[in-house]
């Protein structure tokens, strides 16, 4: 058996795009458990750059199956949108991509709602995407949501979305947002999409469950990161779904003990999107040099990545609360021209050294990082696929934050293509693939 998840073990945007796109070459089937089209994952393969945000990486492996299983919230425009886009490209989609009947429908109301949450007076700002993540999940735990198997059902899809939908036009207008929704319209565009997607609808539980019975291998694979999970990240500055790897048996219907390990990616330093506490953000010139040499802005929003030094305490957390067997170090070539690096080795807080993550907000935003400062290498690890070549010193850092950090760093990515990556010859991450 080897099925595995990869996740974020930061705040997101870590890399995991190219990184399970590299790794699905070795599975079956690749299958996403969480989020919306809020969160993206961009992968370079020579010339073209993918930018996903529904239909896992795997998809563009010749030949590999994509699951979008049940945890995710779709946006039936979204998503044909995106498979039109990689139609374009030269991806196959038909026949290789499958859609969980169970998985919960996003509607224009549910932006409407978004943004009238996010502005209204008094209320702290989270910074979400305003795509109308929140509110749709907000209807799944409610019990009043509308599924992909509901919407293949025109008769009763009719009468629930017009029930619900006039509901939603009543609460806003009580807050004093008028913003016009056709909603006749709405649901003729939305039957329509049902008849485009229905190929591809089917019940992935059984699908994954039966395919692992057969002896398939499955990787899964999780949006944004563990730091913005709803249950163990920095709430309410958070997603609104199960983001670390507990998410991927909720999110598919696949059992924990079908997993086999469990690989996290983190940069070799950490962003930050949208508001929320960041003890180890680099609010000097550092924090500017890296979101440049990184081009940390979002691959969905465009926004600009707030930028930090690793942050040993927060990933030793991360990795408490997902077990991981071995971590992905990404963008190690962004920190080449630095002379020294700083790494968050510890937390302090009033005058006390911490021992675990604190759980509100207000402690972590009064959290002192400790940092230990490691001499840079100043050489150029770009497209190096081999980790004897790394610069010793690059080495050096590595093995320090695997130290800090307790897990083992299996695999370095050196560049956004495929072949800018080290697989550490005798590591666990090694054996989980092979």
């Amino acid at each position: 058996m080897r099925n595995v998840i990869i996740l974020g073990s930061q705040w997101g945007d870590e890399g995991k795009g190219k990184i399970v796109d590299l790794f699905s070459e070795r599975f079956d089937i690749v299958a996403r458990y969480q989020g919306g089209h809020n969160a993206g994952h961009t992968v370079f393969i020579g010339d073209k750059k993918f930018v996903l945000k529904l239909v896992p990486s795997g998809i563009l492996r010749p030949g590999k199956q994509a699951v979008i299983g049940n945890g995710l919230v779709i946006d039936p425009a979204a998503l044909m949108s995106e498979i039109e886009t990689l139609e374009s490209l030269g991806v196959a989609v038909p026949g290789r991509l499958f859609i969980s009947n169970r998985a919960h429908v996003l509607f224009p109301a549910h932006r409407m709602m978004e943004k009238m949450s996010e502005g209204r007076p008094g209320r702290v700002s989270i910074g979400t995407t305003s795509r109308g993540i929140g509110p749709c999940y907000e209807d799944k735990i409610g019990r009043r949501g509308l599924r992909i198997a509901d919407l293949m059902d025109r008769g009763s899809f009719r009468a629930r979305y017009d029930s619900v939908m006039e509901e939603k036009v009543t609460i806003a207008k009580a807050f004093g947002i008028y913003e016009a929704l056709d909603l006749d319209a709405i649901r003729v565009e939305y039957e329509a999409f049902a008849e485009r997607i229905r190929p591809m609808v089917c019940d992935t539980a059984i699908l994954l469950n039966e395919a692992i019975r057969a002896g398939k291998t499955v990787l899964f694979e999780g949006a944004q990161g563990t730091m913005l999970d709803i249950d163990h990240g920095t709430y309410p500055f958070v997603t609104s779904s199960s983001a670390s790897a507990g998410g991927a048996c909720t999110g598919t219907g696949v059992a924990p003990t079908r997993i086999s390990g469990i690989i996290g990616v983190s940069k070799a330093y950490i962003t930050r999107v949208g508001g929320g506490p960041f003890p180890t953000e680099a609010l000097d010139g550092a924090g500017d040099r890296i979101r440049k040499r990184g081009n940390e802005f979002g691959a969905v929003t465009g926004r600009p990545r707030r930028c930090g030094w690793f942050d040993a305490p927060l990933l030793r957390y991360t990795a408490a609360i997902n077990g991981f067997d071995s971590i992905v170090i990404t963008k190690l070539d962004v920190l080449d021209e630095f002379d020294n690096i700083p790494v968050c080795v510890g937390y302090r807080l009033a005058g006390r050294d911490l021992t675990e993550m604190p759980p509100t907000v207000a402690e972590i935003e009064k959290v002192e990082p400790v940092y230990e400062c490691i001499p840079g290498w100043r050489a150029s690890t770009f497209g190096i696929s081999s980790y004897d070549q790394l610069p010793p010193r690059a080495r050096d850092y590595l093995a320090f934050l695997e130290t800090r950090t307790g897990v083992e760093v299996g695999c370095v990515s050196t560049g956004p293509e495929r072949n800018q990556t080290v697989v550490r010859p005798g590591s666990r991450l090694e054996k989980l693939l092979a």
